[in-house]
């Protein structure tokens, strides 16, 4: 990932009309019935991850927020996951990669949003490192035992 400088205005609005076609189709993938908090849960995540990631770019030079929507999309179409694995999932990078910290998250979203979230980042923590396979499956073990949606939310970002 990497930030570059800012877009042409053209270049701005269609990008913002594919990030916000992006996140209708994550909506339309949602299986559950969502209640008002559920919608405002997942508008609120979308809402800090577009802001935290807005200067940075994909490899390819798309916005890397296109990334959280399309992993969230995948949790959500693929796995049937619901409002508060989406709203991780759309989270799942800001910690990690912005300024962004756990407390607000945790502030923002509260407690289950937040462990899954640091959940996420110590998987990915234990992904990056160069240690034997067997710390890394016993990482993957100890996360599993918390919380299963750390495991399927990292799934969709490994398939993405």
């Amino acid at each position: 990932m990497t930030v570059i400088p800012e877009a042409p205005v053209l270049q701005q609005e269609e990008e913002k009309r594919l990030i916000q076609n992006a996140y209708r189709k994550l909506l339309r993938s949602i299986h559950s019935e969502l209640n008002n908090d559920d919608r405002k849960l997942i508008r609120t995540a979308y809402e800090m991850a577009v802001e935290a990631h807005k200067t940075q770019r994909r490899k390819s030079g798309e916005p890397y927020i296109l990334h959280p929507i399309a992993v969230a999309t995948i949790c959500a179409e693929e796995i049937g996951l619901g409002p508060t694995a989406i709203a991780a999932a759309l989270l799942h990078d800001v910690v990690e990669d912005t300024n962004v910290t756990l407390d607000e998250i945790k502030v923002q979203f509260g407690d289950r949003v937040c462990k899954i979230v640091d959940g996420l980042t110590k998987l990915d923590s234990a992904y990056n490192l160069e240690s034997p396979q067997a710390e890394n499956f016993r990482k993957v073990l100890s996360t599993l035992v918390d919380d299963v949606r750390v495991v399927l939310i990292k799934m969709a970002d490994r398939l993405h």
